[in-house]
């Protein structure tokens, strides 16, 4: 865990020590007694279910910060509904995801999710939640609308339509 202001390690960094998983908790005692990172000292979270899927608008969850709290160097996005619905995560998983990740890109201060949580991740009438996925990683690693975009070890809006690897954040399913 980053300590005294410092960022959170590379992914290829933690691979490279063989630190390949972050587990984070709700229960702030955790930290201090098994070494588990307390989520909120951590990230900023929309609201989950239905009163997150409000178009055009992108408010914090009861327990996080004000999604713009820049103390709080990671972004989680919640974009399903309160109750599970197969029918509808086709369009839930697409344009309307894609929408709310941009919405809510400006409320957390013009910073990119770094994990994203849906329903029926694998539903989509489009790119779904694997192209809302490559189009955050492509703006973190390179400022480019899609990773598959980024050229190899680019760093600022060096695009191409070549496929290449690179810093990878995280998508699942509740």
């Amino acid at each position: 865990m980053p300590r005294n202001g410092e960022d959170w390690p590379l992914i290829s960094d933690m691979v490279a020590k063989n630190h390949r998983l972050i587990v984070f908790t709700s229960m702030a005692s955790k930290q201090d007694t098994e070494g588990i990172a307390y989520q909120w000292n951590y990230m900023v979270e929309n609201q989950y279910g239905n009163g997150g899927m409000y178009s055009g608008l992108c408010s914090n969850r009861v327990e996080s910060a004000p999604l713009n709290d820049k103390n709080k160097s990671l972004v989680f996005i919640n974009y399903f509904p309160t109750l599970p619905n197969n029918y509808d995560a086709c369009e839930q998983n697409s344009e309307e995801l894609m929408n709310m990740l941009q919405t809510c890109y400006h409320k957390a201060g013009n910073r990119w999710a770094n994990f994203l949580a849906v329903d029926y991740y694998k539903r989509s009438n489009g790119g779904g939640a694997f192209q809302a996925t490559d189009m955050v990683n492509g703006k973190h690693l390179c400022g480019c609308d899609d990773i598959h975009t980024c050229l190899p070890n680019s760093t600022s809006r060096a695009c191409t339509t070549m496929r290449s690897t690179g810093r990878k954040f995280f998508i699942y399913e509740k």
